[in-house]
């Protein structure tokens, strides 16, 4: 289950400049493991912040102790992990993780934490009702929260793969503030026209959807081709009544 790894020939070879991926508390661990694959294997460099209470969904979801100490050993069985649990359903490199860098939850003077530090974005993947009113709000209690305000500040693309459901009145009202400041919504929702057969499809198509957005070319679900069932993975539809 190798994600095909995307011709990067004609990325800048200057500067780094990385995609901020912001984890919260929300269930959904596997969508930012798969979005970070996908980043990845575009050739893209990854400025990783999981927030404290996405430890504990993390360990709740895989088992994983995200630990400060040893977020690469952590990070790489991770990444390494399908979405069933399965662990080394996914190969990790040591050059993939050398496009890493992670920074501390609570580390407020941390590079993403200013306007002046180079990324081209940030991706909030899952990102929990608290961390959508935060963002919304302006808060900054944590550097997740302080990186997507300057990136909205800054007017970069700011990706909310917003997990919750039902929605309440403050939380909609959060994300049409999060749409009028010029954020990205993307509710973690998975269709199925791509023909899903395992639980990893469906994680793949979210995303898959969240690197649309942020506009970097990737692999990871059938595109809909404008015919019924043009996605479907059976060759043929069945007859016709």
């Amino acid at each position: 289950m190798e994600p095909p790894h995307i011709d990067t020939s004609k990325q800048d070879s200057g500067r780094r400049r990385p995609w901020v991926v912001g984890i919260s508390g929300a269930s959904g661990t596997p969508y930012a493991a798969s979005v970070v694959r996908g980043l990845l294997a575009a050739g893209e460099a990854v400025d990783l912040i999981v927030s404290r209470a996405s430890r504990l969904t993390l360990l709740d979801e895989t088992g994983i102790a995200f630990r400060d100490a040893h977020w690469r050993a952590d990070l790489r069985e991770w990444l390494a992990r399908g979405a069933d649990g399965k662990p080394e359903t996914f190969p990790v490199t040591e050059a993939e993780l050398a496009r890493v860098r992670y920074w501390a939850a609570g580390d407020l003077a941390a590079g993403p934490s200013s306007g002046s530090y180079p990324v081209k974005g940030m991706l909030i993947v899952p990102a929990s009702t608290a961390c959508v009113a935060g963002v919304a709000l302006g808060l900054s209690k944590d550097l997740l929260q302080r990186v997507a305000s300057v990136t909205l500040k800054e007017r970069r693309r700011l990706v909310v793969a917003v997990r919750e459901t039902p929605l309440n009145g403050p939380t909609l009202k959060h994300l049409v503030a999060l749409d009028e400041a010029g954020a990205v919504v993307l509710p973690a929702s998975p269709a199925f026209y791509a023909g899903a057969t395992h639980i990893q499809d469906l994680v793949d198509f979210v995303a898959g959807r969240v690197l649309d957005a942020a506009e970097v070319p990737h692999r990871l679900y059938r595109r809909w081709e404008g015919e019924l069932r043009g996605g479907s993975r059976n060759e043929e539809a069945p007859d016709a009544p």
